[in-house]
């Protein structure tokens, strides 16, 4: 498939071909589901951690006699039914991260750019580039080409001037080639790329 290519004063400056394999798959709830999930797990810190009986201080001695107090017996206030005592089940350390196929991951990218493709959302740049790196010089830009939340995807690297005028502008991401991933590109309601980018993508994964 064709699509215009467009410079950042929103002219068109000529067309490039998509690989239908990547640009135009049936776009799969599921696979944007599962990819969206594993990235979101890898991200949790599963730092929450309570004392077992076996980790708090103090207790070992019988805290009162067995018979003749009137309270039930106890052998150590370590124990979870005492103040203090240690907690039943409590939350441990964990890595919350999975396993998902590396194919599996793929075809969710391509599934990701292909619905932003098939919802007309998907838009090709000539290049990433601020002369000076200005913020509302951005801005003026975005209005024209009417792009709100947007994810800008570069090259091997992003355009330092771009990407500082980029930094400030809330709902505007700015990512290289290779950091091009499902979740981002779906929390983004538009999606741009430049050639760089589309070379790089087709190359990593046909």
């Amino acid at each position: 498939m064709k699509l215009d290519i467009i410079s950042i004063e929103n002219k068109k400056v000529g067309s490039v071909d998509l690989d239908d394999t990547i640009f135009g798959l049936r776009v799969r709830s599921d696979l944007l589901a599962r990819a969206v999930n594993w990235q979101l797990a890898k991200r949790r810190i599963g730092i929450q951690q309570t004392k077992g009986r076996s980790e708090v201080s103090g207790g070992g001695k019988k805290p009162f006699n067995q018979k003749g107090t009137g309270n039930a017996r106890q052998g150590t206030s370590r124990a979870p039914q005492m103040r203090g005592g240690g907690i039943v089940f409590g939350p441990k350390k964990r890595d919350h991260a999975h396993n998902l196929p590396k194919k599996v991951r793929a075809l969710a990218l391509k599934t990701a750019l292909s619905s932003k493709q098939a919802e007309g959302k998907l838009f090709i740049l000539d290049k990433a580039e601020m002369k000076t790196p200005k913020t509302a010089a951005l801005i003026k830009h975005m209005e024209k080409l009417s792009w709100g939340s947007t994810l800008v995807i570069d090259g091997a690297s992003v355009d330092e001037g771009f990407a500082r005028a980029a930094r400030n502008i809330v709902g505007l991401d700015v990512l290289p080639s290779q950091g091009a991933n499902v979740y981002d590109i779906m929390r983004r309601d538009t999606l741009v790329l430049t050639k760089d980018a589309v070379e790089k993508l087709q190359e990593r994964l046909k």
